[in-house]
């Protein structure tokens, strides 16, 4: 199930022209090259890869779904630079595009995936992290706006972000997960204040906090349906979680190249399991595609959240041990470990695929 040989070489040669002659012989350094990394998602978009199965003037070629996971292979397989602010087009996006009025789509989608406006995700709270559906943040009716009072936590690159895609209990008295709704935040109002989390590791991700305290959010950023937020927030996550596997896949595949050579038996057989599961997070994406394709449900994609992150941390453990002490004083090998941690954090924990994977799938009883 290969897309089309055609668009892929397409998009091969236009990433070829764009990148700089000696990007793979310095990767290291242009991974964290910003500026870099804003102009690739300008060019993307100007060319209609950001977005490959919407339409040309929101950065799209209008493709099918085949063809676009062929053109994501090839980029994230050529280390095409990482687009500097993620959440935009990879979450945001899909919910404006989906859920947003003629008027907030016409103000909002283009600056964002073109990366003149970053957007952060204001999902998770201290006590509501993988639970989405506890969290507390009220956003109240008062007229012609809300009035938001609440705090996020783990909101990525917020410091850095114009907008974010606040997610506050609008009806108290309902079920947790049919009370919550979406709304569209400025991240200059009054009353919000951002504070970035010191990191362990080297990111240009930084986590923050965000308070807020009596915000006033216009009644006309209301992203979806009142009470309806839970079902954005689902459909966009449903892409994010699109992107995951395919990076965790690229990322597992060049963790275990890095241990050729070793002639540790103990090294093998792991390897050996390791590849194996490198395989079948392919096969299990494939097959996530194919039932999409045909309009059937696919219940795939927390199965690849979990398989790919655990499968990624297990990757680069083994390659530590590969390495044997020297890995101790290999900047760059501890980095991708530290890196590989997050790996069962973002877009939901493995705790919570688990537990969706055994009520959901498995029909096993709530513990």
């Amino acid at each position: 199930m290969t897309a089309p040989a055609p668009i892929v070489a397409e998009f091969v040669e236009w990433l070829t022209d764009f990148l700089p002659d000696d990007y793979y012989e310095r990767y290291q350094d242009y991974r964290w090259d910003i500026p870099l990394r804003c102009d690739y998602q300008r060019a993307a978009f100007d060319a209609g890869w950001i977005q490959p199965t919407w339409t040309h003037e929101h950065g799209g070629r209008s493709l099918g779904l085949r063809s676009a996971m062929g053109i994501r292979i090839e980029a994230a397989l050529r280390s095409a630079p990482k687009l500097p602010n993620i959440a935009g087009p990879n979450v945001a996006a899909p919910g404006i595009r989906q859920f947003g009025t003629p008027e907030q789509i016409d103000r909002l989608l283009v600056p964002l995936l073109r990366g003149d406006e970053w957007w952060a995700l204001g999902m998770s709270e201290p006590e509501a992290g993988s639970d989405f559906a506890s969290l507390r943040t009220r956003a109240e009716r008062d007229g012609e706006i809300f009035r938001v009072n609440g705090h996020k936590i783990w909101t990525t690159q917020a410091h850095e972000s114009r907008w974010c895609t606040l997610y506050a209990r609008t009806d108290p008295d309902a079920p947790k997960h049919r009370g919550i709704s979406c709304l569209i935040l400025d991240l200059r109002s009054p009353g919000v204040r951002i504070e970035p989390i010191r990191m362990a590791t080297t990111s240009d991700e930084t986590f923050c906090e965000v308070f807020l305290e009596d915000v006033e959010v216009p009644a006309d950023n209301l992203l979806g349906p009142h009470h309806g937020g839970w079902n954005v927030a689902l459909s966009s996550l449903h892409h994010e979680r699109q992107m995951i596997w395919i990076m965790n896949w690229v990322e597992i595949k060049r963790g275990l190249a890095s241990m050729q050579g070793t002639s540790d038996e103990h090294i093998y057989t792991e390897l050996g399991s390791l590849l194996a599961d490198a395989e079948a997070l392919r096969a299990t994406g494939y097959r996530s595609l194919a039932n999409e394709l045909a309009g059937r449900a696919s219940p795939e994609a927390n199965i690849l959240k979990l398989l790919g992150s655990v499968t990624l941390q297990r990757v680069w453990d083994l390659s530590a041990s590969a390495a044997g002490p020297t890995s101790a004083a290999d900047p760059a090998l501890l980095f991708e470990r530290q890196d590989a941690l997050a790996a069962t954090i973002y877009g939901g924990t493995s705790e919570v695929q688990r537990n969706i994977i055994a009520e959901r799938l498995l029909g096993l009883p709530k513990g």
